[in-house]
């Protein structure tokens, strides 16, 4: 999997405050801090200024590995440690360590909210990014930097700067710099990666309540979501699409939406549970505007019908309204069964039972959605949830297996 370049904001915080034991960190040589320390202690400003290459070399390594074993547990020393790195670095040019050293200061700036300060030094590993492009060297890259890899460094910079200015709320600057991070993606095909910046994007518009803007970015994610072929990031866009689309009020669009995402959230066992409830929560809070939209339609159809008897359109059109808002409230219990604790064998409800009873009869979809009040669409529905809880491939081997469990 590609690096991601957006950083979350809840997670770059989480690293900075994250309760692990400093005694726990080993750096690639299989040194803890403890023992990093006690190295580099013995290092004088007169011997840093003596020392060779190589040696400076191994001491900046030490510094690095101080720096990234405390990020978690003590942002004083991670930053002094980082400052030091940073100070050698710069005084040899070696812009690969200045790069690092930069961004986890700047890190620290933005932990303690002086965003300014976080600006200053994210901006400084950009310029370290630019003197690497253009052929700076280092002991430890002496044939210069792979270009991928200083794409990748510019794509999670970008992606940083922008999250940044979006909290300080520059939303300008803060989608100039998504958009860098896009074309980036865009290159070498990270479809992973843009699908979570533009999820984040629409998060944003969402938030600002620009519903368009956030709608355009939520499908862009979902295209990208989908060439990836991750199924989490085709349900995050299509949740964001049914959130925009119920305050729309397109009840109906927001309803397929969180469907769909609730079926690729189910791939991902960890976060089922969450995101359906989550998405179930959603749904109801469209099915409660539903029916007051009912009510008021209803009053309105009231006083219509007095003024003319031509509006005898409008009943029917309330009768399908009142009927769509019973289907959709069927797969919403019936989705709630689901994510409940199954005991078991097949559960049914009664709806089930009635279509089993009419399908073991031999009547076809038509027939049945006839004889219980349902479309044709919804008696599909239940055909295929039925074939899942009895896992059947077809209705002759879910009528033998309904009938071994006694269900007819």
């Amino acid at each position: 999997m590609k690096p991601l370049a957006l950083i979350s904001l809840a997670a770059f915080f989480a690293v900075l405050s994250c309760p692990v034991a400093s005694a726990q960190y080993s750096d690639h040589r299989g040194r803890n801090v403890d023992s990093l320390e006690v190295a580099v202690a013995r290092w004088t400003p007169l011997d840093i200024q003596k020392a060779s290459d190589e040696e400076l070399r191994g001491l900046i390594l030490d510094y690095d590995g101080l720096m990234q074993g405390y990020l978690q547990v003590n942002g004083v020393k991670s930053e002094f440690y980082a400052r030091k790195m940073l100070n050698i670095a710069t005084s040899k040019g070696w812009q690969s360590s200045i790069k690092d050293a930069a961004k986890i200061i700047g890190q620290h700036f933005w932990a303690k909210e002086q965003y300014d300060s976080a600006a200053f030094y994210y901006n400084i590993a950009l310029e370290a990014l630019g003197k690497m492009a253009s052929g700076a060297t280092s002991p430890t890259d002496p044939d210069g930097y792979d270009q991928k890899k200083i794409d990748d460094g510019y794509s999670s910079m970008y992606g940083t700067l922008g999250n940044l200015y979006n909290m300080m709320g520059d939303l300008d600057k803060a989608f100039d710099y998504y958009a860098k991070a896009g074309e980036i993606f865009d290159r070498y095909g990270w479809n992973e990666s843009n699908a979570v910046l533009h999820y984040n994007m629409g998060e944003t518009w969402y938030e600002e309540g620009d519903y368009d803007k956030a709608r355009e970015c939520y499908e862009k994610a979902l295209e990208y979501g989908r060439t990836a072929g991750d199924s989490l990031w085709i349900a995050s866009p299509l949740k964001g699409l049914g959130l925009v689309y119920f305050t729309q009020g397109k009840t109906r669009k927001g309803l397929r939406c969180l469907e769909e995402a609730d079926k690729y959230f189910s791939l991902h066992e960890d976060q089922e549970f969450r995101a359906r409830l989550e998405t179930l929560g959603i749904m109801e809070n469209a099915l409660k505007a539903q029916r007051r939209q009912l009510v008021w339609t209803s009053c309105i159809l009231a006083v219509a019908l007095l003024l003319l008897a031509g509006f005898i359109l409008l009943a029917k059109q309330l009768r399908k309204s009142r009927q769509d808002n019973i289907e959709v409230g069927e797969v919403l219990e019936e989705t709630l069964e689901e994510i409940s604790p199954m005991p078991q064998g097949p559960v049914l409800s009664d709806r089930e039972k009635d279509i089993l009873r009419l399908m073991a009869e031999g009547l076809t979809g038509p027939q049945i959605a006839d004889k219980v009040c349902l479309s044709p669409e919804t008696i599909k529905w239940y055909r295929k949830k039925l074939l899942v809880k009895f896992d059947a491939a077809n209705t002759p081997e879910l009528i033998s297996k309904a009938k071994d469990s006694h269900l007819l």
